[in-house]
């Protein structure tokens, strides 16, 4: 057995297994390696994937097998040509080519940030993605046999009600049951948690917290990590950080509070630098400063897990997209009772409400191309989720698929049934994601998230709509489970102060060189594919404060190419080796 650092590598008679991540547990990594070597190293073996956040290489005495877990975590590559495998990578970069590139990629990419990293598709020509849940078979010498998915089914029937109806205690006692066994399962040596203040990030942190307090487990260090901002608007987070530490500690002492001073920190500071460096381009690199900065310090306390509240806000409240469903099956009167209902918890506008949930899952493109016409005055004017940026040149979407993608995208965030869909893209936001990848490889530990553990997801999945939507703060299945854990004032505040402070901060100090970044860009592939003047007047109107959520993200993944295009040539072949296949592997 060998460990050098997300690396664990094993061998039996069964053959040999280099496992990047964890499979059942974080705390044993090694026996886990040598339980999906035992699972998958018998002749003919075929059993389901086991949990975990991995990507695994096994070599057997008949066959070479390549997989990765269902939720996708670690990515895992390989370079095929002509049915032949001959290398695999957990970096795309280290197999491909900056002189071939793939432009269908590029415009899969600016459709959105769900679909583009679970599907087959990387940035260069011949290099090839490995899904969630799926196994590839080699033959010794790397002809591909077959590639299948394998998903884990758990049970996702409805909890049965009580005589008096739907039963918020029994919900939350599932919720909890399930939230305890993904954080315990994630849990390492020394592990880090993401304290933000906020309802999710603390109920993890006291969760594994309590789990080390009652010794469930072998014994570990908790180390809480945080930013602290002292002005600007998320000063106001202060308060509710203090006590979630205190509370905390409470429970674990030995604890270590690790408190990051983020006052100077500002969105797309050292733009080139984090957008450019990540093995894939990343349409949140604009938000690196910060995490890389929380990274860095948990990276010196030793961690080698960091645990996160991610996924929690669609998982742990009621799915807004059950209205769709009443439209769908004809209970108008009832889905507009629900929509009024949501309006007014939400303090959003009925219509809105209608709109966000029921229409624009049935028709997104035709309404993003309406909103478009009505609102097209700047050039981030009705820009949305799915319809063609400005700045992208048409030319370059006609010839590469932009259409094709859209409508492969819409139909992912959506789905034949949306209720259903909204999980698969919320556990998809989180994973991969390749500027955390980065770090990881770097600093020797990865982000984990509990909130979107399959079990987790599976139990959310059948609770009754009754049971999670009720009158008062959001995600009162969760609140009611954490209840004899978060402070009052935690439990019972309803917002969290967003990072557009941050945001804004960042684009009044960068803007200038953001611009700069596009009008001095000489990648050919920038100016073939996009109308740089424009994108340009984007970040001036993005500065003023025009557009919204959707056409920010917009832009911003569309600076963060820019960026990721103009380091190629140097980061190519640079993330380390990739492993060679072959006869004696």
């Amino acid at each position: 057995m060998a460990r050098q650092g997300l690396v664990t590598t094993v061998s039996s008679p069964a053959g040999t297994a280099a496992v990047v991540g964890w499979v059942g547990s974080a705390r044993d990594r090694t026996a886990g390696a040598h339980g999906l070597l035992d699972a998958f190293g018998r002749q003919g073996a075929c059993p389901p994937l086991p949990d975990g956040d991995y990507a695994a290489v096994l070599v057997c005495p008949d066959r070479i097998l390549l997989m990765r877990d269902e939720q996708a975590r670690v990515p895992l590559f390989f370079r095929a040509s002509r049915d032949r495998v001959n290398a695999v990578s957990t970096s795309a970069g280290s197999l491909g080519s900056a002189a071939e590139l793939e432009p269908r990629y590029f415009c899969r990419y600016l459709t959105g940030n769900m679909a583009q990293p679970h599907t087959d598709l990387t940035p260069f020509t011949g290099v090839h993605r490995v899904l969630g849940g799926e196994v590839l078979e080699l033959s010794r010498t790397g002809q591909l046999r077959s590639r299948t998915r394998r998903p884990l089914h758990r049970a996702t029937d409805p909890l049965a009600p009580t005589t008096d109806g739907p039963d918020l205690a029994g919900a939350a006692k599932e919720l909890r049951l399930a939230l305890e066994t993904a954080v315990l399962r994630r849990m390492g040596t020394t592990t880090a948690c993401h304290v933000s203040g906020g309802t999710d990030s603390t109920s993890v942190a006291l969760l594994a917290a309590r789990l080390l307090a009652e010794g469930r487990g072998r014994p570990g260090d908790l180390v809480l990590l945080a930013g602290r901002f002292s002005h600007g608007e998320l000063a106001a987070e202060q308060p509710y950080l203090d006590i979630a530490m205190e509370e905390i500690r409470r429970h674990t002492p030995a604890a270590r509070p690790v408190v990051v001073d983020a006052d100077d920190v500002a969105d797309f500071d050292d733009f080139p630098h984090h957008a450019g460096d990540a093995d894939e381009p990343h349409a949140h690199a604009f938000r690196a400063p910060f995490w890389s900065r929380l990274h860095s310090a948990a990276a010196e306390q030793g961690c080698d897990t960091l645990l996160t509240g991610c996924g929690a806000d669609p998982l742990a409240d009621a799915n807004p997209f059950h209205l769709h469903r009443l439209a769908r099956t004809g209970r108008l009167r009832q889905m507009i009772r629900q929509a009024r209902a949501w309006s007014a918890e939400s303090e959003r506008g009925l219509r809105d409400v209608v709109y966000a949930h029921v229409v624009q899952p049935a028709l997104p493109l035709m309404t993003e191309r309406f909103t478009a016409l009505v609102r097209s005055g700047t050039v981030l004017g009705g820009l949305g989720t799915f319809n063609r940026p400005r700045w992208l040149r048409p030319g370059f979407a006609r010839a590469h698929g932009y259409r094709e993608a859209v409508i492969a995208e819409s139909r992912f965030v959506f789905g034949r049934r949306p209720e259903q869909s909204l999980y698969d893209a919320a556990n998809y936001v989180a994973a991969p994601d390749p500027l955390s990848w980065h770090r990881a490889r770097q600093d020797g530990f990865f982000l984990s998230h509990p909130f979107l553990d399959p079990e987790v997801v599976a139990t959310m999945r059948r609770l009754p709509l009754a049971v999670t939507f009720r009158p008062g703060p959001p995600k009162a299945v969760l609140r009611e489970a954490m209840a004899d854990l978060l402070p009052a004032p935690i439990r019972d505040r309803a917002v969290k102060v967003p990072f557009n402070d941050l945001y804004a901060r960042g684009l009044r100090r960068h803007g200038d060189e953001l611009i700069a970044l596009c009008r001095s860009a000489r990648h050919p592939l920038i100016a073939e594919m996009f109308d740089v003047d424009l994108l340009c007047r984007a970040v001036r109107e993005a500065q003023l404060g025009i557009g919204d959520s959707y056409s920010w993200d917009r832009m911003n993944s569309s600076l963060a190419l820019v960026a990721w295009l103009e380091r190629l040539d140097r980061r190519v072949g640079a993330h380390g080796a990739a492993l060679p296949v072959s006869a004696g592997s």
